[in-house]
This record gives structure tokens, sequence and C-alpha cells, in this order.
């Protein structure tokens, strides 16, 4: 775990937001900010990571498990699937997830 995921969890591990309806340009979608939910998926954050130059930790779910989510060195929040968009650095990246500001796509 390298230095933003730590201070990343410290200050917002264990958190779930139960939001949806419409947002800013995407659907508000819950998350729930738990590294552990993506237990078993170290290969997936590794690869999307080198694609990508940086050291990507887990740090939650997102829309009840469809997505997950990783941070960066730099605290840039990433939607990891079978492709790779981020909501930006942090603090605007949480206003993001929350606002409903659809990622932008790094890896199709």
């Amino acid at each position: 775990m390298h230095h933003a995921a730590e201070r990343f969890l410290a200050e917002f591990g264990g958190i779930s937001v139960d939001i949806s309806g419409p947002g800013i340009s995407s659907a508000r979608e819950p998350f729930e900010l738990e590294p552990s939910l993506a237990y078993g998926e170290e290969d997936r954050f590794s690869e999307w990571g080198e694609e990508v130059g940086a050291s990507l930790f887990p740090i939650g779910e997102l829309d009840q498990g469809r997505f997950f989510l990783a941070i960066d060195e730099k605290s840039v929040i990433y939607l990891v699937a079978d492709w790779l968009a981020h909501f930006g650095e942090m603090p605007a990246a949480l206003d993001n997830l929350v606002l409903g500001v659809a990622p932008e796509i790094v890896i199709e």
C-alpha cells in the first residue's frame, strides 16, 4: 500500500454511500470504500497499473460490485473494470463520484 492509499483509507475507509438517480453527466451510483471488496482481483489492479505506469491500490467498489475503485500514488481515483477510467485527483474525485460526473476513459 502506498502513502496516498494509506492517507485516503485512514480518512474515508469503511464509508458506504447509498446514492442513485441522475447526476451531472452520468447516473449517481452507490459506492463503498473498503479495499477487501476487491480481494482476488490483485492481478487486474497490477496489470492496469502497468498499462498506465502507476501503482493502483484497491479502495472499494462502485455500483454494488459492478466496478472496482482504485487510487494511485498521486491520489487519482480510478474506475477499474475490463476498461479503465479516472474520476480525477482527490478531493475533486470524491466530489465527482457523489455528484455523478462521468469518469474520463483512460483505456478501453
